[in-house]
């Protein structure tokens, strides 16, 4: 019988791995907080429906990626592909918008069917930031402030450029899509198989194309910044100010677009060189359209999206990830021979003392040389030590296993107060 192995693109984390993850989580985690940000968990499980109305039928994701499938009502359903429908969808039906104001923020796995490659996965996590009910561009300059945070308290700041471009209102898009289908038809026999595709269906997403020589006929294309309407143009113009105050640094890219449909005005992108080719680590903008788009009423948003996957691979690349994040235990307790009741009231007044501390006990016997070998490679900075004389005196040894400090033996209650001392 043939072992059973993961669906392509849908990984584990390993234990190895997750310390990574869980201190990138609880950071991120906490910047929400010191942000006034509120949580929001989503289900993972939406009628597709949703996702063609909003994301667009003539996407890539839609068209090519999502996971749709019929249940046993025979209602169409899809894995999430992306967060921000989601968010919308659960504020509109739960009474968030009208006449208010949220700043919100969620965590998860998302769920796409492209081809699995390097910080690209079928299953991917994000954190995904959604702002609804403000107009300005001071909430715009907001959440670029808060990602600019993530990263430079990451340590991967430096290794990250901002870029920003503004695609106007549905107007001026619609004007610039008419001039850049008539450039590009002109040259359509040169253009990709994709972008010909992309030419009849979402054209501006040919701006993004990898292809060298699409590219380089870009080169010559009209420029969306040149079609701005008035307001989309103050609106960028007040946006730059803002992160000029605030010493965000920021490149113009007037060929940045974004895969969804949604979008207008504010558009961003956080790019790296730093694994492989430039590669998107956070992406976001505006989409004031969106919540009408759903059967809402008309509500201002911006928000943006981090792959985690990303994000952990760029910290490996830089190697700013902390030592001993593997690191199983900072106190092990060898328990030699028939102590094990002990050992079991020892560890959890430990614990009940120092809840703080991470403690591992061992189990499944070995003489001491052996538990002593496997304190050493758990990380632990201490051990431990109670056999069956220190058991019976109601004592336990404080032996350091990464500094030259001499073990002390000492009643339990001492053993404690002097852990509780080197906190």
């Amino acid at each position: 019988m043939s072992s059973i192995v993961a669906i392509k693109g849908f990984n584990d984390i390993l234990p190895t791995q997750t310390p990574a993850w869980r201190r990138l989580e609880q950071h991120l985690s906490s910047l929400m907080d010191a942000y006034g940000y509120q949580q929001i968990r989503l289900p993972m499980v939406e009628q597709t429906n949703l996702f063609k109305r909003s994301i667009g039928d003539a996407t890539d994701i839609v068209e090519k990626e999502m996971y749709t499938f019929e249940d046993r009502n025979g209602d169409s359903l899809t894995l999430r592909p992306e967060g921000t429908a989601c968010c919308v969808r659960a504020c509109e039906e739960n009474g968030l918008l009208y006449n208010q104001t949220q700043r919100l923020w969620y965590m998860g796995p998302m769920f796409r069917h492209e081809r699995p490659q390097k910080g690209r996965y079928r299953q991917f996590h994000q954190i995904g930031v959604e702002t609804f009910g403000i107009q300005g561009p001071d909430i715009d300059a907001e959440v670029l402030v808060l990602s600019a945070r993530i990263l430079r308290e990451l340590g991967v700041a430096e290794h990250l450029q901002l870029q920003i471009n503004s695609l106007g209102s549905s107007d001026a898009r619609a004007a610039y899509k008419s001039a850049l289908v008539a450039y590009l038809s002109n040259v359509y026999d040169q253009l990709d198989e994709d972008s010909k595709r992309r030419l009849s269906t979402n054209p501006m997403r040919i701006l993004d194309s990898k292809d060298a020589n699409t590219q380089a006929l870009l080169n010559t294309a009209p420029v969306f910044l040149d079609y701005l309407d008035e307001d989309s143009r103050t609106h960028f113009e007040g946006l730059k100010c803002l992160l000029d105050a605030a010493g965000v640094p920021y490149q113009i890219n007037p060929r940045l677009v974004r895969g969804l449909d949604y979008y207008g005005k504010t558009a961003f992108e956080w790019v790296t060189d730093k694994l492989g080719a430039q590669s998107t680590v956070c992406a976001g903008g505006r989409y004031d359209g969106l919540v009408e788009q759903l059967g809402g009423k008309s509500t201002p948003a911006v928000g943006f999206g981090i792959g985690l996957e990303r994000l952990v691979l760029l910290l490996q690349a830089i190697e700013v990830v902390p030592e001993n994040l593997d690191q199983q235990a900072d106190i092990y307790l060898v328990a030699v021979g028939d102590v094990q009741s002990t050992a079991m009231q020892l560890a959890e007044r430990v614990r009940d003392e120092l809840p703080f501390v991470r403690l591992l006990t061992n189990c499944g016997g070995g003489n001491f040389k052996n538990q002593l070998k496997k304190a050493d490679k758990s990380g632990a900075d201490i051990a431990l030590i109670l056999g069956e004389d220190e058991a019976k005196t109601g004592k336990v040894t404080i032996k350091f296993l990464r500094e030259e400090i001499e073990q002390q033996t000492l009643a339990f209650d001492e053993a404690i107060a002097y852990l509780l001392e080197l906190e």
